[in-house]
């Protein structure tokens, strides 16, 4: 049986992308930043060695055969030009290193991985999708250049891998929500006026974690080899392109 491994999985968008997959009867390799229950293992991103610790424990778990990537870890702490050179850089380089370099570590290890396999019978090798978000397009507050940029680096590496590896069967797509009803994006709307800031959101709500858990799931399973390279926006008409 194949494996996905879904980072990010304890909370929000990554647990309902986890409950959806395990309800098609996938199994699931979870991941969290520290120890704790629910069997994820735990990899804080941080640390430039995680990344491949969090790989080499799942090939281990799956017995070699991990089907997809879902890359959707994320840290979202504001980071005001005010700060202090060096506090602004720290929260930069953070940022940074868990919403885009841990991915693209990931992203290496399984094109690799995928590349010494042979396809399924549709051709296909793996599947990676990137959670990202729509401030990859339209960019964010004055206190989150450096999660703008990361999802902005995620979406350009995810063209860059669908486009490389399409022909060896390796495929990449990515998803870049608004506003999620998640405990991170929570705190960003009471900051900015909550319930006022829907009025920027022509659906009059944000989406919920089980929205973003189907479209990770479709993309996962179900997409067809020729959306490769595809970008699905979730925002409730807020940024459309």
């Amino acid at each position: 049986m194949s494996f996905i491994l879904v980072t990010g999985s304890s909370r929000g968008i990554g647990a309902a992308a986890k409950a959806e997959l395990a309800a098609r009867g996938i199994e699931v390799i979870g991941h969290q930043t520290r120890e704790g229950d629910g069997g994820n293992i735990a990899a804080d991103f941080t640390d430039p060695g995680a990344a491949q610790t969090l790989w080499d424990e799942a090939l281990d778990r799956s017995d070699g055969d991990i089907a997809a990537v879902v890359n959707n870890a994320g840290l979202f702490d504001a980071n005001p030009v005010e700060r202090s050179d060096i506090e602004w850089l720290d929260a930069w380089e953070d940022t940074l290193r868990i919403n885009l370099t841990a991915a693209a570590q990931l992203s290496r290890f399984a094109v690799r991985h995928w590349q010494s396999r042979d396809p399924g019978p549709d051709g296909v090798r793996g599947r990676l999708v990137h959670v990202a978000s729509r401030a990859a397009y339209r960019g964010d507050s004055p206190a989150h250049w450096h999660y703008a940029a990361a999802k902005g680096g995620m979406i350009a590496m995810h063209k860059t891998i669908a486009r490389a590896y399409a022909a060896g069967g390796i495929l990449s797509f990515a998803i870049t929500p608004g506003f999620t009803d998640t405990s991170m994006a929570g705190d960003y709307l009471d900051s900015r006026g909550g319930a006022g800031l829907l009025a920027d959101i022509p659906l009059g709500r944000v989406a919920t974690p089980e929205e973003i858990g189907r479209i990770i799931t479709f993309c996962a399973l179900d997409a067809p080899p020729s959306m490769t390279g595809a970008v699905i926006d979730a925002n409730g008409a807020s940024f459309v392109r």
